[in-house]
């Protein structure tokens, strides 16, 4: 399970989501070129997205295939509104 948080500069949790992202076959499927920030999650490590990245990750999110989406989708997207809101904020995914 990937989990999703948004943390500050100094490493303390902002906000959370409630749903992780389950790891199947389908993420390891997407395409590099049309799924450059999702692509870069892994089960097993970390992957953070800075303000500047959340258009980007936002869009992959809107045209996600549905073997990839969840619960998490609309929560990740929330963070990433968190994340755009705020100063020095990043989205964390973070592999078991």
């Amino acid at each position: 399970m990937i989990n999703l948080a948004v943390r500050g500069d100094s490493g303390d949790v902002v906000a959370r989501a409630k749903a992780g992202v389950e790891w199947t076959a389908a993420f390891a499927d997407l395409d590099p070129v049309g799924f450059p920030m999702l692509w870069a999650l892994t089960p097993y490590g970390d992957a953070v997205f800075n303000q500047r990245q959340m258009p980007l990750l936002l869009a992959e999110l809107d045209r996600l295939p549905a073997a990839c989406g969840g619960d998490w989708v609309a929560q990740a997207r929330e963070l990433c509104q968190v994340v755009q809101r705020g100063m020095h904020l990043y989205l964390w995914f973070i592999g078991d």
